[in-house]
């Protein structure tokens, strides 16, 4: 009579411990996924530059994410199918035909909490961390699975060609700048980020993407120097100015000559009037021609980013702004575009300036129709819409498809504007509430 042979025997165990081991292997290639593609380059970049060769090394696995994705996959997956062929076995073996059944469930349960659950949430919480300790063993797994990797990728584009979808993996990387935005309005969203902080952020990331048509002062509102006047008038009026550089102007307002800087008019006045033996004649002889600057122009479709390199390139902060055409549109200076980053600057001669905006007492917003939906969406934190108008009187007139006049009220994204003001054809003043 043969005796069965005892269940717990060494085959038993030595199966037991490679189920074992091959979930310690699962839950390494889970959590290497994880934190290599939820680490932040930036991160890694901060701590290769600091001498880690981890983060350095996670850093150049990670530019070919399906390369990376590919070997990581299938190394769980083989890890995975053994894994549970060995359980099937030993289950089987032990329990019969029942122990189908319960390998399915045991391994299932194992390989949710230690293979997949566990190392995946640590790999989340220590993402740059982890990225960096795994990435020489994660080399060498790229390095063996190339061939196999290379084939399954070939493979799986050509299926992807015959239902004409094309794949390109460098046009699906993100872009570092929506992405650092997204990142920065998530963070102001979640408390993270002060407005002040994340304002500053965006209006820097922004300058490439808008023009200087769209925080130029408009040429209604610049104040311009006739060059036919008596050189002491033109003295009165730098003088009163509380501009330092003002455009001259010779014939008719779109004829500029040049640029007068207060300061270089001052010195050409003062010179004269030492040397004149009549003070009351000193300054007949000076010409604004001579003292003014040669103008600068830009084109209106110019982007904020490059006029700033420009101003920077020049060693100047003024310019005036033309269209397609060649006509005066506006003038922008260096400090319009620094705003669009840091906010509206002031100094002694800005303190007494009307504020653009002004809440009442009964909730309404007071603003002048020439402040810019941008400027105040940043001073409200509203998200008024800028495509197709650049200041707040012209969204109501782009909206309401005419120019209103004083008293219409108006109702549209979520907000009532009433035109309080009007001079002419513009809107100069809005009452706008929360609908």
């Amino acid at each position: 009579m043969q005796t069965a042979s005892p269940i717990l025997d060494t085959a038993f165990w030595i199966t037991a411990a490679a189920i074992a081991a091959l979930l310690i292997l699962s839950a390494f290639f889970s959590g290497s996924e994880t934190a290599l593609t939820a680490a932040s380059r930036g991160k890694l970049r901060s701590q290769a530059d600091k001498g880690n060769r981890g983060a350095d090394r996670a850093l150049k696995i990670t530019e070919d994410n399906e390369r990376l994705i590919g070997s990581v996959l299938l190394g769980n997956n083989l890890v995975n199918i053994l894994a549970t062929s060995l359980a099937t076995a030993l289950f089987t073996r032990a329990f019969g035909e029942s122990g189908v059944a319960l390998a399915t469930l045991v391994m299932t349960l194992l390989v949710l909490i230690f293979a997949e659950v566990l190392p995946k949430t640590y790999a989340i919480t220590n993402a740059e961390r982890a990225a960096a300790l795994v990435s020489p063993v994660i080399r060498v797994v790229i390095l063996v699975f190339a061939p196999i990797v290379s084939a399954v990728r070939a493979l799986v584009r050509g299926i992807l060609a015959l239902f004409g979808v094309r794949t390109d993996p460098a046009s699906q990387i993100l872009a570092v700048r929506e992405e650092i935005a997204g990142a920065i309005s998530l963070g102001h969203s979640e408390g993270a980020v002060e407005k002040e902080d994340r304002d500053r952020l965006l209006g820097a990331l922004d300058l490439g993407d808008r023009t200087v048509d769209e925080i130029m002062r408009h040429r209604s509102d610049i104040e311009m120097i006739d060059g036919g006047l008596p050189p002491r008038d033109i003295l009165e009026q730098c003088l009163a100015s509380a501009h330092t550089r003002l455009p001259v102007w010779r014939g008719e307002a779109e004829n500029i000559i040049g640029v007068i800087h207060a300061k270089d008019l001052l010195r050409a006045m003062y010179a004269r009037f030492r040397e004149a033996d009549d003070p009351a004649t000193a300054f007949q002889g000076v010409n604004v021609q001579d003292v003014a600057m040669e103008p600068y122009f830009v084109p209106e479709t110019t982007t904020l980013d490059d006029q700033m390199r420009q101003f920077l390139r020049r060693h100047t902060h003024f310019a005036l702004v033309v269209d397609e055409y060649g006509s005066l549109q506006g003038l922008i200076t260096l400090e319009d575009i620094l705003e669009e980053i840091v906010g509206e600057i002031t100094d002694e001669f800005d303190l007494d300036a009307d504020n653009p905006i002004r809440r009442t007492e009964d909730g309404h917003f007071l603003i002048d129709g020439a402040m810019t939906i941008r400027d105040l969406n940043r001073a409200t934190d509203w998200n008024l819409p800028d495509d197709e108008a650049n200041t707040i009187a012209g969204l109501v007139i782009h909206e309401a498809q005419m120019i209103p006049t004083q008293g219409q009220v108006f109702s549209f994204h979520g907000f009532r504007f009433e035109v309080a003001a009007r001079e002419a054809n513009r809107v100069t003043r809005l009452k706008v509430r929360h609908l």
